[in-house]
């Protein structure tokens, strides 16, 4: 099994990211094939993360996915990595609010059987880094805290002083840092900048984080604590079994989420659109291998530069990103915002999360949008976020009414109205509300879901295509 390490922090802001990614691509610069991971629904990290080793960032998420799929999850893209690096999510035992344990970076460490390295700013402490340490070893057993890494570390005193306290306490130092300021990436409203939009200063960064893990890490102390983690009995999760089982759990011909199954040698590929670029920068890995596997050709395109869809396209996945940043540039390619209105109004199944939701709407910001849903969005101060158990309120390309699935909110704009006529979901944890829009074959909402996590999803989306 692939060596592993979990990269966690006793709160947000630590620098997990920085570590994380750093010693992604020390990694990966010394020849090793390193798999990178994000514990949570966040996207903007593991492109980062893409960018340090040259494979897909995925996401462990154990209350979108479920337990069961974490491993599996993990197996999947750690296939044929000499070294697996998962980047823990808020401080080591924080997970979904009212739910213990659940979706924490602990969690999921226990589930991989992984070795913990705990990333700690020292910056305004000494000697009481080492009961901060201690007491995130002791709190629960079965997580295994194997090294520190001390990240904004002041000067050889200040350095002297953390580690003669932290002998004590058992736990190695694996890692000194000092500030650096050649390694940090700008954040805005929804947390880092993501890489689309700064590629050349993000690959820059990552360079810099690179070298200061180098220079301040003991890479092969890491690489022994790695090694040293026990066998993971999971069979990789594979978009394809996943697809068969979903058909086996149908009743009648159809898949668990309720679409017709498609027929066998029909030899048809729709092509599904997925938008991208600076503007759609929020998208899991597995929605691609999930569609691919339903039978679709699946083709990427830019609503800030194409003037047209992909030829043929014959769905449309619209996922999340920072169009209000983009609004007035959206805005202006009126000849695409014409044909995603024209693909919606003849009935092809349209899938719209959050950043697709806004550009579906009348309006952006007072920019004029695709205008295929009666409503009008706008930034606004507050922040939404939180993770979301919602019901499909009604038939859609993406579910059958009545199914359930857990997903994920995170957003600083506000649509009205919140719900359409055909609201797309019903929420209800942790407030009960009608939330999103189902209209033809346009399912949009704020609400982010991984596909692997609702078997049927990508099946029942490829055979509305037809």
């Amino acid at each position: 099994m692939v060596a592993r390490l979990v990269i966690a922090a006793p709160s947000s802001g630590a620098g997990k990211t920085t570590v994380a990614t750093g010693l992604m691509a020390a990694f990966a610069g010394r020849g090793l094939a390193v798999s990178p991971h994000k514990v949570g629904p966040d996207y903007i990290d593991p492109g980062y993360h893409a960018l340090a080793t040259g494979r897909p960032g995925r996401n462990l998420d154990a209350f979108m996915c479920g337990t069961g799929l974490v491993a599996p999850l993990f197996a999947h893209g750690a296939r044929g990595c000499d070294l697996a690096v998962v980047e823990g999510v808020m401080g080591l035992y924080d997970g979904a609010a009212d739910q213990g344990e659940l979706a924490s970076t602990a969690q999921v460490a226990k589930l991989l059987r992984a070795p913990v390295v705990l990333v700690v700013d020292a910056s305004s402490q000494s000697r009481s880094v080492a009961a901060l340490v201690h007491g995130f070893a002791s709190w629960d057993p079965e997580v295994r805290i194997g090294g520190v890494i001390l990240n904004k570390v002041a000067t050889d005193r200040h350095e002297h002083l953390l580690r003669e306290a932290l002998g004590e306490s058992g736990v190695p130092v694996l890692g000194v840092l000092r500030r650096a300021p050649a390694v940090e990436t700008p954040s805005r409203h929804l947390g880092l900048v993501p890489v689309a939009e700064r590629r050349a200063q993000a690959v820059d960064a990552v360079a810099a984080q690179a070298e200061q893990v180098r220079a301040g890490c003991d890479l092969e102390g890491l690489l022994a604590l790695a090694r040293s983690a026990p066998p993971l009995s999971a069979e990789p999760w594979s978009p394809s079994a996943e697809r068969a089982g979903a058909s086996r759990d149908g009743t009648d011909g159809h898949d668990a989420a309720g679409g017709r199954r498609t027929a066998p040698g029909s030899g048809r590929r729709p092509t599904v659109a997925v938008a991208g670029g600076a503007a759609f920068t929020f998208s899991y890995a597995e929605h691609t291998e999930l569609l691919e596997a339903a039978g679709a050709e699946v083709v990427a395109f830019d609503p800030l530069r194409d003037e047209a869809l992909p030829e043929g396209t014959a769905g449309l996945v619209i996922g999340g990103g920072f169009p209000e940043v983009y609004g007035a540039e959206l805005s202006a390619n009126e000849p695409l915002r014409k044909a995603v209105a024209e693909l919606a109004a003849s009935g092809a199944p349209v899938a719209a999360e959050c950043a697709g939701l806004l550009y579906l709407a009348r309006s952006l910001d007072g920019h004029p949008m695709c205008g295929i849903l009666d409503a009008d969005a706008r930034m606004s101060g507050r922040l939404t976020l939180g993770y979301r158990d919602a019901v499909a309120v009604g038939d859609s390309p993406l579910a059958a009414a009545g199914t359930r699935v857990r997903g994920h909110e995170f957003h600083r704009t506000v649509i009205e109205p919140g719900a359409g006529e055909r609201p797309a979901w019903g929420l209800f944890q942790p407030e009960r509300r009608l939330e999103g829009f189902v209209r033809g074959g346009v399912h949009a909402s704020y609400v982010h879901t991984h596909w692997a996590g609702a078997p049927g999803t990508a099946a029942r989306f490829v055979e509305h295509c037809g």
